[in-house]
């Protein structure tokens, strides 16, 4: 189960159960493995945060924060997102399995252990884990701007041009833990409409940085509630750049100056950029405030001079 001698796999044990430790300390270690243990789930979120281990053994029924519960924080952490869980039960019934799956395990086993099955089971997942974890790197090294997200935009990894991209530090080396990226929450909507109806939502979601705008683009599942985007610099169209630099606007606001200039309704604007329209009249009313006017008839009115005046 080793990969070699000089890098032993860490497993992190769960369980409040001191006869249940003990078996697995000591049957791991004598297959090779670096143990660490936690008698409950805020134990072992504790754990996590100075140690990142290779696999979890997580038992279900806990006192406190349970198994299920446990697992949901562990997978929402960017550090050990990836990190496979195989949950430990004497709950063998469908219904629980389920809430193990997505809960974000990958496996479960029974209790009375029984150890063989238990090793077979974790080299397939070690194996599987160092497969994706190889992937990731590949992508790395071959320069490419990829984000990975959870169906709630929290950060699952992201290769180091993105992090540049978006203007953080480098990723980190494995094993050290990696900083979450937080994306907006309008980011949330939109992943889950590339998910189920592509053909009818936004290709990209647009970030606005600053002066700068970074799209998103949606190319889809890589695993269990992991979304795989692609980061390209948005360069702004002529018209948005001018209503910006002229008018003193961001860029999302000089983007719905435009379409309003164009004759589109807030629904239409709200279609076309990807944002609900209740964030369209929260830009309208930045707008108004900016430009000094009260009304769109007066916004688009004077988009319409200002990009007249290029000429």
């Amino acid at each position: 189960m080793m990969r070699d001698a000089a890098k032993r796999e860490i497993v992190l044990v769960v369980d409040d159960s001191p006869e249940t430790l003990s078996f697995l300390t000591t049957t791991l270690k004598a297959a090779g493995l670096t143990v660490l243990v936690a008698i409950d789930g805020d134990g072992a979120l504790a754990v996590v945060e100075r140690i990142t281990p290779d696999i979890i053994l997580l038992d279900a029924v806990m006192p406190g924060l349970d198994g299920f519960e446990t697992c949901r924080c562990l997978k929402k952490l960017p550090n050990v997102a990836h990190v496979p869980v195989i949950f430990m039960t004497g709950l063998s019934d469908t219904e629980h399995v389920v809430r193990g799956l997505d809960a974000g395990g990958v496996d479960y086993v029974t209790k009375p252990i029984v150890i063989d099955e238990l090793t077979a089971r974790m080299r397939v997942h070690l194996a599987n884990a160092r497969l994706a974890q190889s992937a990731r790197l590949a992508l790395d090294t071959a320069g490419r701007f990829l984000l990975a997200v959870t169906a709630d935009g929290v950060t699952r990894w992201y290769t180091p041009q993105a992090a540049r991209l978006l203007a953080r530090e480098p990723a980190p080396s494995e094993g050290e833990a990696m900083a979450e990226i937080r994306l907006p929450k309008a980011i949330v909507p939109w992943l889950r409409a590339r998910e189920h109806d592509a053909a009818r939502s936004p290709a990209a979601f647009v970030l606005e940085l600053g002066d700068r705008r970074v799209s998103l683009s949606y190319l889809g599942m890589i695993g269990p509630d992991e979304h795989l985007l692609r980061l390209t610099e948005a360069d702004m169209p002529g018209e948005d750049r001018l209503l910006r630099q002229t008018l003193g606007l961001t860029a999302r606001e000089a983007e719905v100056l435009a379409w309003l200039a164009r004759g589109k309704s807030n629904r239409n604007i709200s279609e076309i950029l990807g944002i609900s329209t209740r964030t369209v009249d929260k830009h309208l009313e930045q707008i108004y405030a900016k430009l000094g006017i009260e009304n769109r008839a007066s916004a688009a009115a004077l988009a319409v001079r200002t990009l007249g005046s290029r000429a």
